[in-house]
């Protein structure tokens, strides 16, 4: 077996870049033309596709964070000022943000829990192809990501489920390693090699 010494350094120190740490440029319409192919090679049993990206960029990001900052004060309306800008700024901390949306559905052969493991899948993989493409990334979910109230401001479907929002731009701040877990401690050994 032929080592990939690139794919292999790149994983050893493969980390998120926190969001509010993001600026521009983010990656252009040609970029993320790019990149998305490279995100959907992930594993798919049935070959269903069974999630889809929305992408969301430019004003329209401003736009969302006003509606978002709504919604949120008719359910807290004593939000504190700092709050009231995190829910405002909640799509423009990075220039690109790419919904990954699970579209898993029962099917006759494909259980569900495959196609919402193939949207998990995705996510990751949407992390990596920035990466690859020159970008930085994070994934998150937040409050929205699990409130049907936001999910026709941000197109989605009924019957569709958010995997993650990956935001996408680049970064003055170092990559700083987090402490992983040790490999006895997450790792068990069955049968003998």
């Amino acid at each position: 077996m032929t080592e990939n010494k690139a794919l292999k350094d790149y994983l050893a120190v493969r980390r998120s870049i926190p969001a509010f740490q993001m600026r521009e440029p983010g990656p252009s319409r040609p970029e993320i033309e790019e990149l998305l192919p490279l995100a959907s090679r992930v594993p798919d049993h049935g070959k269903l596709a069974p999630w889809r990206f929305i992408v969301y960029r430019g004003e329209e990001r401003v736009r969302i964070g006003a509606e978002l900052l709504k919604l949120r004060l008719a359910v807290e309306p004593n939000l504190s000022a700092e709050l009231v800008e995190v829910e405002k700024t909640r799509f423009t901390r990075a220039p690109v943000v790419i919904a990954v949306v699970s579209k898993a559905a029962p099917h006759a052969k494909v259980p569900e829990w495959e196609q919402v493991m193939s949207a998990g899948a995705l996510c990751l993989n949407t992390l990596m192809a920035a990466n690859a493409v020159g970008y930085v990334a994070n994934w998150l979910t937040e409050w929205f990501a699990f409130d049907e109230r936001a999910w026709p401001l941000l197109g989605i479907q009924p019957g569709e489920k958010v995997a993650g929002f990956i935001h996408v731009g680049s970064t003055d701040f170092p990559a700083v390693e987090r402490p992983r877990p040790e490999l006895s401690e997450t790792v068990t050994w069955v049968g003998e090699a």
